[in-house]
């Protein structure tokens, strides 16, 4: 699947706090400070770890595809649970046995792999979509954190339980980050379920981090360009184009800035190749559910 290179598509832009945010650290042991202190870089300063954006995309999508598709794991796995994966780790060792050579075991892992994990990866499928840690932007950032007082409530006297009192760190609203991502050698239908959820940290959709019944974690993407490279011949997509390839290079390692294309430009099209492609999987589970129930 990356033995050749095919495509990139390079995002950036920005996300910023609408609420405050906590994605928490281990918990403090200090005698002065926050008892539940947030995630910070070597510098002190706030951080989004890709990891976190990633997994609530990840399962906004999924939550997605089980509304259109069902749970069937063969369609949408479950990845906390190794019985609910697509492929278990018992039928990936039946896999091996069966398959000897590794191109028709590669080729059998993609045929019984899930929607979500050919593009976010899974235990035998390498990610296509990578999210940097997600930095502050310095000139918006002045070391202001807010403490929040927070307290367990006794269920029985419905007040607060002795000895349950703490405090806890959270990132102000209006505090923006720098957002980057890539991907590569996507298909155009993967590119369509990403840009689906991307639109939803755009609309904000999706909060981050903890405390979200307390209103925490809403924010706002912003993105601000989407780099498009495409190698692939015109009318030939399982093909490169060799002289697309060798200019892309040539413009990499020397002085001039590579020649991508507006990705933007090309979001309705990536969408619509991905609705084609669940229309077809609506149709096909439709028609081995009817046969099953002959």
């Amino acid at each position: 699947m990356f033995d050749t290179f095919k495509n990139r598509l390079e995002i950036e832009g920005k996300l910023t706090t609408v609420t405050a945010l906590r994605i928490g650290a281990a918990r403090s042991t200090e005698p002065i400070g926050s008892d539940l202190p947030v995630v910070k870089d070597v510098l002190g300063q706030p951080l989004i770890p890709g990891s976190s954006f990633k997994g609530a995309l990840r399962s906004r999508l999924e939550s997605f595809l089980r509304g259109i598709l069902g749970s069937n794991p063969r369609l949408v796995a479950n990845p906390a649970v190794n019985e609910e994966w697509c492929i278990t780790a018992e039928r990936m060792k039946k896999l091996k046995a069966e398959y000897t050579n590794d191109a028709q075991l590669t080729e059998a892992i993609l045929k019984k792999t899930d929607l979500i994990s050919h593009l976010f990866g899974s235990p035998w499928v390498a990610s296509k979509f990578q999210v940097r840690d997600l930095t502050v932007l310095p000139d918006n950032w002045f070391g202001q954190y807010q403490e929040r007082d927070g307290v367990a409530i006794d269920r029985d006297t419905e007040t607060a339980a002795d000895g349950k009192l703490y405090d806890f760190q959270v990132v102000p609203g209006g505090t923006p980050f720098l957002f980057k991502a890539v991907v590569e050698n996507a298909e155009d239908w993967e590119l369509g379920l990403l840009m689906v959820g991307l639109h939803q940290f755009e609309t904000e959709q999706i909060p981050l981090g903890g405390g979200r019944s307390r209103g925490l974690g809403v924010v706002k993407l912003e993105i601000e360009k989407m780099n498009w490279f495409d190698a692939r011949k015109e009318g030939e997509l399982t093909k490169t184009d060799p002289q697309k390839l060798i200019g892309y290079l040539k413009q990499l390692v020397g002085d001039q800035t590579p020649a991508f294309d507006d990705g933007k430009e090309l979001k309705d099209d990536w969408v619509k190749a991905l609705i084609d492609r669940l229309e077809q999987k609506v149709s096909t589970t439709a028609e081995v559910e009817s046969k099953q129930n002959l």
